[in-house]
Formats: C-alpha cells, sequence, structure tokens
C-alpha cells in the first residue's frame, strides 16, 4: 500500500513536468488531426445513419414522439448524435492510450529512471517491436471486449462498471509492460507482475474511471451547439492524454520502485553453496600372500 500511495503523489508531482507537459501535445495532434479529417467525411453520414435507424423502429419513434408531447423536442435531434459519440467514445479512448504508450510512456519511463534511479541497471528485457506486438494483442482483446460488452450498457449500473474495467485492464497491460521493457529482464519483470499485479490492475482501474470522465464534455458539447462542440473535442482528446500519461508516470514509478526492490532482495540473498564432492574411494589393493617355502 505504501508503494502504491508513494508511486501516486510522485505521479501527480511528475505531471508538472516541463517534458511532460510538452510530450501531451504530441498526442493531441495526432488524435485531433484524425478526428477532424474523419469527421468532415464520415460525421453527418453517420447522424443522418442512426437518426434514420431511429426512425424506422417503432418502439424508438413512439418514445420521440412521446417526448416531444412532453416539451422535450430537443432531445430528438441530440439523440443521434449522443449515439454516434458513445459508440466512438471507446475507440477514441483506446486510440490515445496506445499513442500514449508509443510515444509518450518510453519517454517518460526514462525521465523517471534518471530522476529517481539513475544507477538502475538496464537488461532491455523488452524490445521496441514486442512492445507493439503486446500493445496491438491487448488492444485487440480489449476491442473484441467491448464489442461483446455493448448491450450489457444499456443496464444503467453496468454502463458505470465495464467500460472503465476494460479499459483499466487495457492500461494495466500497456503500461505496465512499457515501464519494465527498458530495465527488468524477461524474468524479472514476470516476477513483478506476479507479485504486485491486484496494485498494478488497481492503477489501470483508476486511469480507466479517470479517462471517463472526458465523456461528460462531449456529452455538453452535443447538447450546447455545434460550435461549442468543435471547441470541447481537442480539450477532451487532451484530457485523455493528460489522464494516460499521469497513468504511465504511476506506473513507471510503481514499477521501477518494484524492479529495485526486487534487485536487492536478490542482491541481499546469498547464493547457495555447492554441496561438497565426495572423494572417490581409493581402489581396495589386494595382497597376495606367498606360500611360504
Amino acid at each position: 500500500m505504501s508503494l502504491f500511495l508513494d508511486s501516486f503523489w510522485r505521479a501527480v508531482a511528475y505531471c508538472l513536468h516541463p517534458r511532460v507537459i510538452a510530450l501531451s501535445f504530441l498526442p493531441l495532434v495526432i488524435m485531433v488531426g484524425l478526428f477532424f479529417v474523419l469527421g468532415y467525411f464520415f460525421w453527418e453520414p453517420s447522424i443522418d445513419w442512426v437518426r434514420a435507424m431511429l426512425e424506422s423502429s417503432q418502439l424508438m419513434s413512439s418514445l420521440l414522439t412521446w417526448l416531444e408531447g412532453l416539451g422535450l423536442s430537443r432531445l430528438k435531434t441530440i439523440v443521434a448524435p449522443l449515439i454516434v459519440i458513445f459508440t466512438l467514445t471507446p475507440v477514441i479512448v483506446v486510440f490515445v492510450l496506445v499513442l500514449v504508450a508509443a510515444l509518450m510512456a518510453p519517454a517518460i519511463t526514462a525521465i523517471v529512471a534518471e530522476r529517481r534511479f539513475p544507477q538502475m541497471e538496464r537488461k532491455h528485457g523488452g524490445s521496441f517491436v514486442r512492445s507493439i506486438l503486446w500493445s496491438l494483442g491487448s488492444t485487440l482483446l480489449a476491442l473484441v471486449a467491448l464489442v461483446i460488452s455493448l448491450p450489457l450498457w444499456l443496464v444503467p449500473p453496468l454502463v458505470l462498471i465495464l467500460p472503465p474495467l476494460i479499459w483499466g485492464w487495457l492500461t494495466y497491460r500497456v503500461m505496465a509492460y512499457d515501464a519494465l521493457a527498458e530495465h527488468a529482464t524477461s524474468d524479472e519483470r514476470r516476477t513483478v507482475f506476479r507479485r504486485h499485479r491486484p496494485w498494478l490492475l488497481g492503477i489501470g482501474v483508476i486511469a480507466g474511471y479517470m479517462g471517463a470522465a472526458p465523456g461528460l464534455i462531449w456529452v455538453s458539447g452535443v447538447v450546447m451547439t455545434a460550435v461549442f462542440f468543435v471547441f470541447l473535442v481537442p480539450l477532451a482528446i487532451w484530457i485523455y492524454t493528460l489522464v494516460f500519461a499521469f497513468a504511465a508516470l504511476w506506473f513507471a514509478h510503481y514499477c521501477l520502485a518494484a524492479l529495485d526492490q526486487l534487485r536487492r532482495e536478490t542482491a541481499a540473498t546469498p547464493a547457495p553453496t555447492p554441496a561438497p564432492e565426495l572423494a572417490a574411494p581409493e581402489p581396495e589393493v589386494i595382497h597376495e600372500q606367498l606360500p611360504h617355502t
């Protein structure tokens, strides 16, 4: 618990580091550019398609008519954009996480290592290619889990539990691996994961719940006007970036401290002395008794 809280406060302090703030703009620029390019071509068609699907459903059509009778006719115009936003949000979160892991996590780990553990030996247990494959495999599993769990999001309590849990698991898988890839061997990384898996998963889940907060900005942008929505999209994406940058700092502090503790324990444990070799028995000499004359 002490390591969990200590690494948390250190991550909070490191968020104010100028290099961390500067690094957070790189995923922001990429994601905002990608969002506006795709939005220019697919935003209106997506809303029109969802609106047509809603109007073709007798149940939804009756519901919208009932809301209009209650004087909530404005809700009819924002239901389709809200559905599109809620569908896109998990995908955007996953892509921001992957970008932060690829572009920021190695630099963040280097900052933590050079400031807190300058003497720690780098044993290069993970490579860039293995990190990418690990991240892509974990992302694919998370996307499959998101798609499978979509019907359960209609249940009010589960929509507050399932997405953060999935994002938290993905954050734990990606960030913890990147935090140890440069310094730990494969055996050391597996040992740290085995000893500290509940705490590492807890960091990921907390980051997942923190990542759910910018969704309120998306919704407020649609509820207000399209003009505000255009300005709030970059703000929401930047908050996602900062959340995952904070998670990367938290994982870096925790994992490197756990690795340093593991190496101290290994160095303090005396190596087992080999058992002494048993001397080979001397060959028995048989003295032949000569007959007396």
